[in-house]
């Protein structure tokens, strides 16, 4: 019985963590890497073919945007998520697929012109279509045994509509242990969805530590007080509000809290100022947010419904479509609130926006989300001058504002809370999902807590029987030393880096193997040495 480390290991994103039981293989998220975290996300670190049930603890494409990678590869299982993650997934893997294939064409040209090798999509809205036919929703409150001494449990997390904690019950060779696999723990008081819910002990709980080392500034009523704040110091010298958010989760949060402030008369300069959400994915997931939310939503958001009122709808709020709409914005001198993604400023239509802002005085860029390490966002919250979008150099001079209070992860303090009344404490807490120096500053406060804790890297493996890491990984300086070569190195190279990769990992699974099949293993690598050692 043991847990391997795949992803998220002292970085934010590409969560991804095996559990190995009776000789089956199961996977706990499969997302992307974003910003500094990326190292190839095109390379499994183990064979997709060999896994044999995939669980996905929410949407976010930082936990599932690599699903449909697994399922190019070769995956051929079942994938279970609740059912609004399911409904979540399904548009967000194909709005993944499609920006693949329209990043794909671009590098075509550009390798092409530059007589270099061209390489395909990462994935096709094939695979993603792949992906989603592979759905199994579940409920909240769900006990599934999936075979004898394989049993999950579905708690709401409380991060993104549909999010959850799943508690496993694993027995193999007559030994049971229980693991809490959080995937992201939300922030209290958050609008539409609900609080963490509580969950009883485990022996081993796996935990994210994105804002391990911080504590949010404002309180639930203070974030709809502070936001209008910015709305109407930016409307009333005649700027522009953008705002980076992520499409699903953020987005809706926004638009339920600008309907407060609008019904609360607390912009006074614009009182009815126009919102233009210029983001497709962001409109499909709204739908999603305005259907049936039963099972899902906190009080004040059902009391709502019950009355008759849409919480994500209120006047001036304009909705763009096409990219010719996107593109009006910027021509158009009235003051407004833009809402783009994506969230940390990578990819989408926020690029445009930001190139078209950045440089007013009068203007804000308001930031509502965790920024990681490498993006775009990071460095204008970081303070950098000048950035560049689309080859031009754009000075920093709008004002920038980071509402930490608005994001949708516990702080270390609401972090600290959920371990504390996780039911009997934990035998060891297993530290994941977070900056390196946020997760080593969570890790101490854990063990000064009491807490046995763990903070594995990248390719660790923990042997859960024994309560010992058996193989320690990479470490993250070894890692980006490691990257840093595979970026100069030619494609074919650097495809043969990652096949290295996967026979250390092949070996590592092999330990305790006969005798007799270590023996022919070691034979074959010998001879295939000796052909290329030249």
């Amino acid at each position: 019985m043991k847990l391997y480390f795949y992803g998220a290991d002292k970085e934010v994103t590409g969560s991804c963590h095996c559990l190995e039981l009776g000789g089956k293989r199961i996977l706990f998220d499969c997302g992307l890497q974003q910003g500094g975290d990326t190292k190839d996300n095109g390379a499994l670190p183990f064979a997709a073919g060999e896994i044999d049930l995939v669980f996905v603890t929410h949407a976010h494409v930082d936990h599932s945007g690599r699903l449909p990678l697994l399922v190019k590869n070769g995956y051929k299982g079942e994938i279970y998520a609740t059912r609004k993650t399911c409904e979540l997934l399904r548009i967000m893997l194909m709005d993944s697929a499609r920006i693949q294939e329209q990043e794909a064409v671009w590098l075509q040209r550009k390798k092409r012109r530059a007589g270099d090798p061209e390489e395909e999509a990462l994935y096709t809205v094939e695979d993603a279509q792949a992906a989603i036919d592979r759905l199994v929703p579940c409920s909240y409150g769900d006990v599934i045994e999936h075979w004898e001494g394989f049993t999950t449990e579905w708690f709401d997390a409380g991060h993104l509509l549909g999010s959850a904690n799943i508690l496993v019950t694993a027995t193999e060779e007559g030994e049971t242990r229980t693991l809490i696999f959080s995937g992201d723990i939300g922030n209290k008081n958050q609008p539409i969805i609900r609080d963490p819910q509580p969950l009883p002990g485990a022996d081993y709980v796996l935990m994210e530590s994105t804002y391990g080392d911080r504590d949010h500034k404002a309180d639930d009523h203070m974030r709809t007080e502070e936001l209008a704040r910015v709305i109407d110091e930016t409307l009333r010298r005649g700027g522009n509000v953008v705002i980076p958010s992520f499409a699903v989760g953020r987005t809706q949060e926004l638009l339920f809290h600008i309907r407060e402030m609008k019904e609360r008369y607390l912009v006074k300069s614009v009182p009815d100022f126009p919102v233009y959400v210029d983001s497709p994915l962001a409109m499909e997931a709204t739908q999603i947010y305005d259907g049936d939310l039963t099972g899902y939503a906190d009080a004040e958001t059902v009391e709502i419904i019950k009355n008759g009122f849409r919480p994500l709808h209120f006047s001036n709020l304009h909705l763009c479509r096409s990219a010719e709409e996107s593109m009006q914005l910027n021509n158009d001198p009235t003051p407004k609130v833009i809402i783009s993604s994506s969230g940390m400023c990578e990819a989408g239509r926020i690029r445009h926006h930001l190139k078209h802002n950045l440089w007013r005085r009068e203007c804000s860029i308001v930031f509502v989300g965790y920024q990681a390490n490498g993006t775009l966002g990071r460095l204008i919250v970081d303070g950098v001058s000048t950035v560049k979008l689309f080859g031009e150099n754009i000075a920093v001079q709008a004002h920038i504002v980071n509402l930490h209070g608005m994001s949708a992860h516990a702080d270390r303090g609401g972090l600290m809370e959920w371990i504390q009344k996780t039911g009997k404490k934990p035998g060891r807490v297993i530290v994941v999902h977070g900056e390196e120096e946020a997760a080593r500053s969570f890790t101490a406060m854990l063990e000064a807590a009491g807490f046995a804790a763990y903070l594995p890297n990248y390719l660790a493996v923990y042997d859960l029987i024994a309560d010992a890491c058996i193989d320690p990984g990479v470490e993250p300086d070894a890692q980006r030393s490691k990257e840093k070569a595979m970026r100069k190195a030619s494609p074919a190279y650097q495809k043969l880096l990652t096949a290295g990769d996967r026979l250390q990992e092949v070996i590592r699974r092999n330990e305790g193997g006969a005798n007799k099949d270590l023996n022919r293993f070691t034979e074959q690598l010998m001879a295939l040495i000796e052909k290329w050692d030249r």
